[in-house]
């Protein structure tokens, strides 16, 4: 049980639903992170929840969960190429702590997929790229310093 005196739900807004946001590329940080067993305590995972910190979705939540000690190789060989991924986009390359890649600004690629048990859609990171590289990629020319009339 815990203890709620002084909990009063009449001066607090209720929560939204929390449908997925479209799949896209948001800028974001990481605000928290924590190793975590697998449900069969057959290894531990790096989840690393990301905050969107621009634009509609701003201040929503997406987690990312990286098996780093599993007792499949690739498994753990595709999570730390995707550590790295985030290492790389936030120039923070040889951590010694979690902590070191929080409230870092990056851009995450946001997909959608089913859930198999309830074909439910929910969102799932799929890469990580530096804020200053995606923001030229998906800029226009202009934007990027080149003048009109040099396309």
């Amino acid at each position: 049980m815990a203890n709620l005196n002084g909990f009063n739900a009449n001066n607090v807004e209720p929560a939204a639903d929390f449908d997925p946001i479209p799949a896209a590329k948001y800028l974001a940080v990481i605000t928290n992170s924590e190793f975590k067993p697998t449900k069969n305590n057959s290894g531990n995972y790096l989840e690393l929840t990301f905050q969107v910190i621009e634009g509609e979705y701003k201040n929503r939540l997406l987690w990312a969960r990286l098996n780093l000690d599993h007792p499949n190789e690739t498994t753990s060989k595709i999570s730390r190429g995707q550590l790295a991924a985030i290492c790389k986009s936030i120039g923070v390359m040889t951590p010694r702590d979690s902590a070191e890649l929080h409230n870092l600004p990056l851009m995450i690629n946001v997909k959608l997929k089913k859930r198999s048990d309830t074909n439910e859609l929910v969102n799932e990171i799929r890469g990580y790229s530096a804020k200053e590289t995606a923001a030229v990629q998906n800029s226009s020319p202009a934007a990027r310093g080149v003048a009109p009339w040099k396309r």
